[in-house]
């Protein structure tokens, strides 16, 4: 089937890794079981979800167990499946602190590093990514700890979350490697990357975007939603609906095929923690979406009439 603007086709992690077009995410990696978390990641793997995105403050809030927790668990499943390392990307971040709460010294990323290594329990981290941006470390502190890191062969990749296409461009000027993906929540309900230059520079920089939260928390599956986040508009569900009505398939996978549509060709980070859901996503790949369809989710999602 056609799929029009939907791009189910691999990217490129720099010039190291190749991914599918869906990413898994271990934000909600909380469970105590092994079994199921590997459940997890193995069908994740499986559908072709082999970038798996984490981070060493994954399990700190008060839903979790614990900073690190998310990074431990995927460690155990790395360690109880000894070729399962081989099949994926790994991806993880620093750089929250609980109560800093945001720190990116060269000490704190190069011990965080050591940390996360040991957590996941792997020789090399394939993508290190700064989650947030620290306003008060100068870039070229962290560029000297990226390097430093990346020398010791401790990380193969550097990207980054959250962070501006200006403050891009600033630790970029002190990096003599490339920065190789961007990470910012983008989603039909959440147009900002959009609008604010940071899909525009992808293109221009040749990043790959990793787009955070492409269901908004929920809201754009089955719409109920996780705590704490916010309602999305109706009409942007009632159009998210029609289309799924004509393609024959679910809403959430009309909301990640229109991030899959972007000329940036970014990658929907999902992370479910239901198996059926894993596979269901995959559907997005298959769906046909043209251009007067992703138009009217946009003015759907931000209420006004396109100029």
């Amino acid at each position: 089937m056609d799929p029009g603007l939907v791009d189910g086709g691999q990217r490129e992690i720099g010039e190291s890794f190749l991914i599918g077009p869906i990413g898994y995410g271990c934000w909600r990696l909380v469970t105590s079981s092994l079994a199921e978390a590997t459940t997890l990641i193995e069908t994740a793997i499986d559908f072709g979800m082999n970038l798996i995105d984490v981070a060493d403050v994954y399990g700190a809030d008060e839903a979790g167990p614990g900073f690190g927790a998310c990074e431990e668990m995927l460690g155990r499943v790395i360690a109880s499946s000894p070729t399962i390392r081989h099949r994926m990307v790994i991806a993880t971040k620093s750089g929250i602190v609980p109560g800093e709460p945001y720190n990116s010294s060269s000490v704190h990323l190069r011990k965080a590093c050591e940390a996360s290594l040991r957590r996941l329990g792997v020789g090399t981290i394939d993508l290190f990514q700064l989650h947030r941006p620290d306003l008060f470390t100068h870039p070229g502190e962290i560029a000297d700890a990226l390097v430093t890191l990346k020398e010791q062969g401790k990380i193969h990749e550097v990207g980054v979350c959250h962070h501006t296409p200006a403050q891009i461009m600033a630790l970029q000027a002190h990096l003599p490697i490339e920065i190789v993906t961007t990470q910012p929540q983008y989603s039909a309900a959440d147009l900002s990357a959009l609008r604010d230059g940071t899909l525009d520079q992808a293109m221009e920089l040749g990043l790959t975007t990793l787009a955070r939260s492409p269901l908004r928390g929920g809201r754009l599956g089955d719409g109920a939603g996780n705590a704490g986040v916010p309602p999305v508009r109706p009409e942007l569900i009632a159009t998210l609906d029609r289309l799924a009505e004509r393609e024959g398939a679910e809403r959430a996978a009309i909301a990640l095929a229109f991030v899959l549509c972007h000329p940036a060709s970014p990658v929907p980070l999902i992370g479910t923690q239901q198996p059926e859901r894993i596979k269901g996503a995959v559907a997005a790949l298959h769906v046909r979406l043209e251009r007067a369809d992703l138009y009217a989710i946009i003015e759907a999602s931000e209420g006004v009439p396109l100029p």
